[in-house]
């Protein structure tokens, strides 16, 4: 059998930086941000950069708004109690809003991963939805999480399967 060697992470790498458990932490982090009466575009740019997305981010109000309109779509997958019913939720968000599955570069601008927007330059609603499927749906193979604080209709997004459990999904959890 052959042995591929460990490797150390590194804090700047690409991969580490946009793993299945770090997109959920960003859509529950956007989640958070969104569930404000007015969220602000900078808010909004904040928890990207946290989550290590590039930059300019050149967000609208109206792009704050359709964002908001996506996360309200994705709060039921954590605020689900059974695996069955996150399941659903996803299948459905990924048949209305997603798009086939695709690889890409960025122009050679990131390592080749998966996407499941339709372009590289969707609308960031677009983009928020089908990535957070994505991430939401490698973690629903798992446990399922708790929900959110506040139940289903308010409150904050919360990821907190297996080892993470009971820890926070913002920047700093």
């Amino acid at each position: 059998m052959r042995y591929i060697p460990p490797m150390a992470p590194h804090h700047d790498d690409w991969s580490t930086r946009h793993s299945v458990l770090t997109t959920a932490r960003r859509t529950a982090a956007l989640l958070n941000v969104l569930a404000a009466d007015r969220p602000a575009a900078t808010d909004v740019a904040a928890v990207l950069r946290a989550y290590g997305e590039a930059e300019p981010f050149d967000l609208t109000a109206g792009d704050v708004a359709r964002m908001r309109t996506a996360g309200a779509l994705l709060r039921p997958v954590f605020a689900a109690e059974h695996a069955d019913a996150a399941a659903a939720t996803l299948n459905r968000l990924l048949r209305d809003h997603a798009g086939p599955l695709r690889l890409t570069s960025h122009g050679g601008s990131t390592p080749w991963h998966p996407h499941l927007d339709r372009d590289d330059d969707a609308p960031w609603d677009v983009w928020f939805i089908a990535s957070s499927c994505m991430a939401l749906g490698g973690r629903r193979w798992g446990p399922p999480p708790p929900p959110p604080p506040g139940g289903a209709r308010g409150g904050g997004g919360f990821v907190g399967w297996g080892s993470e459990r009971g820890r926070g999904a913002g920047p700093g959890g």
